[in-house]
C-alpha cells in the first residue's frame, strides 16, 4: 500500500511532503472540551503582552515573567507547510486551539523546507516570500493561542529537504562532495548555505505582527536539525565541530532566545561507561554524543527523543516501560548533575499503525514519561518539559503515521491524561 512514510530501523519515521485534503474540517474538541472545561490550563492565561516574557534559563530550570515555565507541549511540524495554502491554513489555527484547551503550552514545529514544493529555501540564499508570511501566520497564531513555539531549522532526512537537499544544492553548484555527512558538516560552503538560512530566519520580521522573530517570545526556542546523524565520524568529532560553529553563530544573532540541537540522546564516545543504556550498539556509532554535545557553548536545553517502539524489536510492554523509565532518569540526571541545564524530551510516542501496540500501551507510555519528569521536576532536580509526538486536529487525520493523537477521535482516555498533566504541574 502506497504511504508517504518512510521506516528507518534507528528511529523515528520521516514524512516525505504529505498530500493535502482541499477542504479541511474545523474540529468540534468534543472529547478535549469534555475533559478540559472543568480543569485548569498549565499557566493562567496572558493578561498583557507585559507577562508575554521570554523563557529564559535559571540553570537547571526554564522561568518566564517571574515564575518557573514548564513544557507541556506537541510536536506539529507541518503548520508552516498548511499555512502556505488558504485550503489547508484553517487546520493551523484548529491544532493549536485544541492543544490550548487540553493545557499544553508549546508546540515544536518545523521552520524549514528546502527545495521542492512550498519550499521556503528555494535554493541558497533565495527565500519565498509567501511561504516566509505562512510562517508568519504560523507565529502570530501561538501568540494568539497564548502558545510557545520550538522552531526547528534543519532536518537529518529528506523530509522536507534538509540536510540531502543541501548537499545536492552543492554538487549543483560544482562542489566535489564525498558523503553527505561530510558535505553537510564540514564543507564550509554547505555550512554558508546553512548560515544564510538561519539569518534570514532569526533576523525575518513578521509581516503579522510587526516584530522580528529574535524579538519575539512566543518563540521558547530554537533547534539546529532534528536528529543529526553523522556515521562518516563514528568519533563525534565532525558533528561536534558543526554544533559548537552553529550554536556559536545563532546566539551571536540571538543572544536571548534559547537553543537546543535536537538530538535524540544516544550516548558516545566520551562516556563509554554509559554506552550500554542506548537502545543498541549501534546508537553510539552514528557520531552523536549526548553529554559532549551539550557542552557546546550556547546550547541551553538537552534534547532527549523516545521511541522505544521502533529502537527495540521485541514487543514485551513491561520491558518496554523499564527502557523509559532508565532512558529518562539517566538523561534527567546527567542533565542536572553533568550539565546543569533543563531537559527536553523533544519527542515521545507510540505508533498504532502495525498493531503491535494499542491504546492502552500507549496512555501507559505516555504516563511513564510525564509521572518521571514530574517527579524530578516536583522535587527541584531538573526543569524543562515533555512533547508528546503528535497532536493532530481532525482535518488532518490523513497525515496520521500512526502515532498521531487526533483530539477529535482520540479515546476521552488519552486526551484526559493530557489534561491531567496540565494539572499536575499547577499542583
Amino acid at each position: 500500500m502506497e504511504s508517504t512514510w518512510e521506516w528507518n530501523s534507528q528511529t523515528c519515521p520521516r514524512l516525505a511532503a504529505p498530500p493535502l485534503r482541499a477542504t479541511p474540517r474545523v474540529p468540534l474538541l468534543r472529547c478535549v472540551l469534555l475533559v478540559a472545561s472543568c480543569i485548569p490550563p498549565a499557566m493562567p492565561p496572558v493578561a498583557d503582552e507585559g507577562e508575554w516574557a521570554a523563557v529564559e534559563r535559571r540553570g537547571p530550570h526554564l522561568w518566564a515573567s517571574g515564575r518557573p515555565f514548564v513544557v507541556h507541549g506537541f510536536n506539529t511540524y507541518w503548520l508552516m507547510y498548511f499555512a502556505a495554502d488558504p485550503a489547508t491554513r484553517a487546520a493551523v489555527t484548529a491544532a493549536l486551539a485544541d492543544a490550548a484547551h487540553s493545557g499544553l503550552n508549546v508546540c515544536r514545529t518545523w521552520a524549514f523546507n528546502d527545495g521542492g514544493h512550498r519550499a521556503l529555501q528555494l535554493k541558497p540564499f533565495s527565500y519565498d516570500e509567501e511561504v516566509f508570511q505562512a510562517l508568519d501566520f504560523v507565529i502570530s497564531e501561538a501568540r494568539n493561542h497564548k502558545m510557545r513555539l520550538i522552531l526547528s531549522l534543519c532536518n537529518n532526512w529528506e523530509d522536507y529537504g534538509g540536510k540531502a537537499q543541501y548537499v545536492r544544492w552543492g554538487k549543483e553548484a560544482g562542489l566535489d562532495l564525498t558523503s553527505d555527512d561530510d558535505a553537510f558538516f564540514s564543507h564550509a560552503t554547505i555550512k554558508s548555505y546553512y548560515k544564510a538560512f538561519v539569518k534570514a530566519v532569526l533576523t525575518r520580521k513578521n509581516t503579522i505582527t510587526n516584530v522580528a522573530y529574535m524579538d519575539d517570545p512566543t518563540i521558547l526556542a530554537w533547534e539546529l536539525i532534528n536528529e543529526p546523524h553523522c556515521h562518516s565520524d563514528p568519533s563525534g568529532d565532525t558533528l561536534q565541530a558543526w554544533i559548537e560553529e552553529m550554536a556559536s553563530y545563532v546566539k551571536d544573532i540571538d543572544p536571548v532566545h534559547l537553543l537546543e540541537i535536537g538530538v535524540e540522546g544516544f550516548y558516545g564516545p566520551s562516556t563509554p561507561e554509559l554506552l550500554h543504556v542506548n537502545p543498541d550498539a549501534y546508537s553510539g556509532t552514528i557520531g552523536t554524543d549526548f553529554i559532549r554535545n551539550h557542552h557546546a557553548l550556547g546550547i541551553d536545553l538537552a534534547s532527549v527523543h523516545i521511541y522505544s517502539d521502533n529502537w527495540l524489536t521485541h514487543s514485551e510492554e513491561v520491558s518496554h516501560l523499564h527502557f523509559v523509565k532508565t532512558w529518562m532518569q539517566q538523561h534527567i540526571d546527567d542533565a542536572a548533575n553533568l550539565l546543569g541545564m533543563p531537559i527536553l524530551i523533544g519527542e515521545f510516542g507510540v505508533s498504532l499503525k502495525d498493531g503491535k501496540f494499542g491504546h492502552k500501551f500507549r496512555e501507559a507510555f505516555m504516563d511513564t514519561v510525564y509521572n518521571i519528569f514530574l517527579r524530578s521536576w516536583k522535587t527541584g532536580v531538573i526543569g524543562g518539559g515533555c512533547l508528546v509526538w503528535q497532536l493532530f486536529p481532525e482535518s488532518a487525520e490523513h497525515m496520521d503515521d500512526g502515532y498521531a493523537v487526533i483530539f477529535a477521535k482520540s479515546p476521552e482516555t488519552t486526551l484526559k491524561l493530557l489534561a491531567d498533566h496540565s494539572r499536575s504541574l499547577e499542583s
